[in-house]
C-alpha cells in the first residue's frame, strides 16, 4: 500500500526499497538500528520492517546516516519527532544533514537525463516518493573517528569521503554485512547503470577521492547493502575493482 518493498535480506536485517533507494533496519543487542532514512514515503513502511524483526517502532534506538543527502535523510525528522531516535553522522556531514539539498557535486545535474535517459524514470520515481520535499535534522551524535558505534548491532563506522566529505560505511563483520551508502552502489540514479560503481559526479563531491576511498572498504567476503541498487555478495575487493573499471560518469 505504501509502494515500498520490505524484505528480509539477512539474519536480523530488513531492507526498505522504493524508487531505486534503499535503507535498512538491523536488530541488535538493546534494540533496532536504522541505517539511513531513505525517502519521505518510506516512513510508512517502517512499522512493517521492524515487525519483521520481531520488534516494534519504539525499539528503534538510533539512526546512523551514511551521509546527509536528501535521499538518505528523507524521514529522519519523523523518526526523531515520533520515536525520539538519536541521529549519528560524521561531523563533516552535519551541515548537509541539516540542509540536505546544499551539497557539493562535481558536475551540473541538469544534463544527466539528456545524456543518460535511463535515469529519467528513476529520478521521476524518487520525486514521487518525496525526494523534493525533505527536511533536514540535527545530528545528535557527531562521529569524528573510525570505530565501533555505541548503537544496536554495533557497526564499525569507516569514513569514506568523496561522495560527501563525511561519508561513512558501516561494517558488521560478525554477520558478513557491509552497508555502503553511496560510497559503492549497484545502481547509479543519475545514469541508470547497474553493477558495482561510484555515483556519478552529479551527486558526488569529489570523484577522485571517492575512488580512492574504495581502498578503505574492509577486505573479505561481504554482502554489500548499498544505498541504491540490489545487494551484492562476494569479495569486497572485487566489487571495488568493478567500480574502478566502471569509472565515474
Amino acid at each position: 500500500m505504501s509502494g515500498v518493498d520490505v524484505t528480509l535480506v539477512a539474519d536480523g536485517v530488513v531492507r526498505l526499497h522504493a524508487a531505486a533507494t534503499e535503507c535498512y533496519v538491523a536488530r541488535g543487542t538493546g534494540g533496532v538500528l536504522l541505517v539511513d532514512a531513505g525517502l519521505p514515503a518510506m516512513w510508512l513502511a517502517l512499522d512493517e520492517a521492524v515487525r519483521l524483526l520481531g520488534a516494534g517502532p519504539r525499539d528503534v534506538k538510533a539512526l546512523v546516516l551514511t551521509h546527509g543527502h536528501f535521499d538518505h535523510v528523507g524521514f529522519a525528522r519523523h523518526a526523531v519527532s515520533t520515536l525520539g531516535v538519536e541521529v549519528w553522522a560524521h561531523e563533516a556531514d552535519a551541515r548537509i544533514v541539516a540542509h540536505p539539498y546544499r551539497y557539493a557535486h562535481g558536475r551540473p545535474r541538469a544534463w544527466y537525463p539528456v545524456r543518460h535517459p535511463r535515469s529519467i524514470p528513476v529520478l521521476a520515481a524518487m520525486a514521487a516518493k518525496g525526494a523534493l520535499r525533505v527536511h533536514g535534522v540535527r545530528t545528535t551524535h557527531p562521529v569524528d573517528t573510525d570505530g565501533v558505534l555505541d548503537v544496536p548491532a554495533g557497526p564499525h563506522a569507516i569514513r569514506t569521503p568523496g561522495h560527501t566529505d563525511g561519508h561513512l560505511v558501516l561494517d558488521l563483520p560478525d554477520r558478513g554485512l557491509l552497508f555502503t551508502g553511496d560510497a559503492l552502489v549497484t545502481l547509479d540514479p543519475y545514469t541508470g547503470r547497474t553493477g558495482p560503481r561510484v555515483v556519478a559526479r552529479a551527486g558526488t563531491a569529489d570523484a577522485d577521492t571517492a575512488l580512492a576511498s574504495l581502498d578503505r572498504l574492509p577486505v573479505g567476503v561481504r554482502t554489500i547493502l548499498p544505498g541504491h541498487g540490489d545487494p551484492w555478495t562476494g569479495d569486497v575487493r572485487e566489487a571495488a575493482r568493478q567500480a574502478r573499471a566502471a569509472g565515474v560518469a
